[in-house]
């Protein structure tokens, strides 16, 4: 069992144009779609696509129209009640690739609600394998909300591995005080957390891997550091593998960090070692890479080429 939270979900909005994207110009655009999107419920539609049992926890009114897109998901999810409707985040993908987001903030937790969401992750994680804290925070939630969550997981009498995917002060209040047994920044969010610029050209995976020694073991279990076409880093007590992906043809970079993760824990769940499981999470990503929206990857979308994964 995986357990995803999203405490900021989203409906996903894509739009494919055909050309460049013309900001204060009128273009016509070559089609769109909807997704229940938010991180964490992402990296569950992987895990459900791929035959594994997952439980997604959110923040839900009764009467959000984001609900019935969140049921043609396939995904079991348990709702806490608010106010307000899911956000909307919008994305524009022209036919090379290039993409542009606008994200919105989100519907506001009051106290009992903050708290509420955290009870419902707890009761959701007994006896699960990996609990995912997944994507940005909602106005009210407090930049130590993830560590509040450890915190309560923890102190159950079987916790599950968490994994924690966020940027900004939360990340950096998760590694400062929430222990978590892995991390998944991209090179961008890594950089930020330690103050250190990277220059462009810069080879990425020797820029990101000392940055990730840092923290792990000493704040992190471990590291999964996702560098986009470079590939991945991935950091444990034990030692630190890189990996680069098969050539895809790049549709929609939205939600392949996301399913990166879910391959990673999916992989990790089953047992792989680490470097198998670095390399089916550069399989996931690059599967979602080369779909439309935020569509979830199955199985039979991960690429066959070669995926070289080398100690470092």
């Amino acid at each position: 069992m995986i357990v995803t939270l999203t405490a900021n979900p989203s409906l996903d909005r894509a739009i494919s144009l055909a050309a460049p994207l013309r900001p204060g110009q009128v273009q016509t655009a070559l089609g769109g779609r909807e997704d229940a999107g938010g991180k964490g419920i992402n990296v569950s539609r992987v895990v459900a696509l791929a035959g594994e049992d997952t439980q997604a926890v959110l923040p839900l009114s009764a009467d959000d129209p984001y609900r019935a897109v969140l049921d043609g998901a396939g995904i079991t999810y348990r709702a806490v009640g608010v106010d307000g409707h899911v956000r909307s985040n919008l994305t524009i993908v022209d036919a090379d690739g290039e993409t542009t987001k606008l994200n919105l903030p989100g519907t506001a937790l009051d106290a009992a609600q903050r708290q509420a969401l955290i009870d419902a992750v707890v009761a959701a994680s007994a006896g699960a394998d990996w609990l995912v804290l997944a994507g940005s925070l909602p106005p009210g939630a407090g930049d130590a909300f993830y560590v509040d969550v450890i915190r309560a997981v923890r102190a159950g009498s079987r916790p599950p591995r968490i994994a924690v995917d966020t940027s900004d002060a939360a990340l950096r209040a998760v590694v400062a005080e929430g222990a978590p047994d892995l991390i998944k920044p991209n090179e961008d969010e890594l950089a930020e957390l330690a103050g250190i610029p990277l220059d462009e050209g810069v080879d990425l995976v020797a820029a990101v891997l000392p940055v990730a020694r840092s923290l792990v073991p000493a704040r992190v279990g471990a590291a999964l550091v996702t560098l986009g076409a470079a590939g991945a880093v991935l950091v444990t007590a034990d030692g630190a593998w890189a990996g680069r992906p098969p050539r895809i043809r790049v549709v929609s970079t939205v939600g392949a960090g996301d399913s990166s993760l879910a391959g990673f824990v999916l992989a990790a769940a089953r047992g792989a070692s680490p470097a198998e499981a670095l390399r089916q999470s550069i399989r996931y990503g690059a599967a979602a890479a080369s779909l439309p929206g935020t569509q979830a990857p199955r199985p039979l979308d991960l690429p066959q080429g070669d995926v070289p994964v080398r100690s470092l």
